[in-house]
């Protein structure tokens, strides 16, 4: 099979916070993972986990200010972890035996618990627990925020954003999804095969989000944060490995990240603002990456269900298609049509607008466009100014006005503020 090669490197010149920062949204979900494989849901055991994760990289926020990044900071933090985690044992007795059965020993052994961050263990522990957290015992919404939550790092604003709702009612949610898997004692432990049928499709879910929240993020001042959207397709191809979830729907994912990954280097310019596609270098496109892209959608074609994952795919296939071939927008447009009838969605809707322009003119995508009535989205707005330019310059003007005041990043503000300017001229 081919291999799919997601290693990434941090940055050598960030000072002490960047690189905290990057270590967080990189390793916080591994360490994470591993100790609340030892400490399990019960008993408060996330918590556990989350308190003695949290502690780690305070320290390292304290002590690489004052003395220095150290050589291996990766490994540091490991330590800091795993030393942090026998204190806790050693301070706490009952919840050593009561949490952690299988660890019985006298205080003059505790310093020989193994806390294992080796990348077999984390690995294994992370795929564990994403599918310990997507249990159907708490709501959908709530396995998903979780999982965002502590296998990938979300920050509370993150998930809120991303659900389309406050930061109150994330922290409520979380906090019930907690209690649930802490009061009915989940193990965190590989489901049996019928369990992943029910569960998979939350953890595609899930994945799916964190890697849109790379792919165009809204809460961050930079357009696109490939660290999410690699970290995403690390963990789906965890599931591509393992033998029991490697089916159509999960590689169906895998080529549609693979196609949008495909032109990372070209969605942004030298200063980090975002290139729109029809403006993209197509040379800057990785050939490679589309490569896979298309080895995993012949991979997802096995099966027998159509998933909203094989025909996002298939959009994407023909967004990084480099040769201009007739059909590509009646085939893209297609797609949206069958997307809608699967999963209808509000953003679907409004890309479907813009590929129905391109098949059958802007005069007739604007009275679809206006249909959608999403007075609070501001690519709703962005549309109907791409739409009316050079039918009505003035109302695109106008369109434009509105979606740059609701635009909540300065990338998209600075992009709509372009457009004006050109509009303007």
């Amino acid at each position: 099979m081919l291999r799919l090669d997601l290693s990434y490197q941090l940055i050598v010149n960030l000072n002490e916070k960047e690189l905290i920062t990057q270590l967080f949204k990189t390793e916080y979900r591994k360490i994470i993972s591993v100790l609340c494989k030892l400490f399990g849901p019960a008993m408060s055991g996330i918590e556990i986990a989350e308190d003695i994760t949290n502690d780690t990289f305070l320290l390292a926020s304290e002590t690489w200010g004052l003395k220095g990044i150290p050589e291996n900071p990766t490994a540091w933090l490991y330590a800091v972890a795993k030393n942090k985690t026998k204190d806790y044992l050693k301070r706490n007795k009952i919840v050593e035996e009561k949490i952690i059965p299988s660890l019985k020993h006298n205080q003059n052994q505790t310093e020989e618990i193994e806390v294992d961050l080796s990348n077999k263990n984390i690995t294994d522990s992370q795929l564990q627990m994403i599918f310990t957290i997507c249990n159907p015992i708490i709501p959908t919404e709530a396995q998903i925020g979780l999982a965002l939550r502590i296998l990938c790092g979300f920050g509370i604003e993150e998930i809120a954003e991303a659900f389309l709702t406050n930061k109150e009612t994330i922290n409520k949610r979380l906090f019930r999804a907690k209690e649930k898997l802490r009061t009915a004692n989940i193990k965190i432990e590989f489901p049996t095969e019928n369990d992943i049928n029910t569960r998979l499709e939350t953890v595609l879910t899930t994945l799916y989000l964190l890697f849109n929240e790379g792919y165009h993020s809204n809460t961050h001042k930079t357009h696109l944060r490939k660290e999410l959207c690699l970290e995403a397709m690390r963990l789906n191809y965890f599931l591509i490995e393992n033998e029991v979830t490697n089916k159509p729907i999960v590689n169906a994912l895998m080529s549609l990240m693979c196609f949008h990954s495909s032109r990372f280097e070209a969605r942004t310019n030298q200063i980090g603002e975002p290139v729109l596609y029809d403006q993209q270098d197509k040379n800057l496109w990785n050939e490679e990456l589309i490569a896979k892209g298309n080895f995993y959608l012949i991979q997802s074609a096995q099966g027998h269900k159509l998933s909203k994952y094989h025909l996002e795919a298939n959009i994407a296939y023909w967004h990084s298609s480099k040769i201009e071939n007739p059909q590509k927008w009646e085939n893209i447009l297609q797609a949206y049509n069958q997307l809608l009838l699967i999963e209808y969605s509000p953003i679907t809707a409004l890309n479907r607008t813009y590929a129905l322009a391109k098949v059958k003119g802007k005069q007739i995508a604007i009275i679809e466009a206006e249909k959608l009535n999403l007075l609070s989205n501001h690519f709703y707005f962005s549309l109907l100014g791409y739409l009316h330019t050079d039918i009505d310059n003035v109302k695109a003007i106008s369109y434009f006005e509105i979606a740059q005041k609701k635009a909540k990043s300065d990338n998209d503000k600075s992009l709509l503020n372009k457009k004006l300017k050109d509009l303007k001229k």
